[in-house]
């Protein structure tokens, strides 16, 4: 199954800058794991915003949130998704 996901971060503004910085570096370790496995196959940022959007390819709904639910950062994010299916009118390259 595919997904598009959109994450939005807001991280608290009293956050001390050394757990924000941890975070950041703890979800960038992990953001590159998954991608590794093959399951986050594209991963752009959204211009202007602490948000990206990104196309998942996994098993299950379940999975996806497994994934998701994994990053550092999840505690902090609005996450919308999108199940995603090949257009009957998509030409073929």
């Amino acid at each position: 199954m595919q997904f598009l996901v959109r994450m939005d971060v807001h991280l608290p503004h009293d956050m001390p800058q050394e757990v924000a910085d941890d975070l950041r570096a703890r979800e960038k370790a992990r953001a590159h794991e998954i991608q590794r496995s093959g399951k986050w196959p594209e991963l752009w940022r959204v211009v202007g915003r602490y948000a990206n959007v990104s196309r998942f390819e996994v098993d299950s709904g379940d999975e996806l949130h497994e994934l998701l639910s994994s990053l550092p950062l999840f505690p902090y994010m609005d996450v919308e998704v999108t199940a995603l299916t090949r257009h009957p009118s998509k030409l073929d390259p």
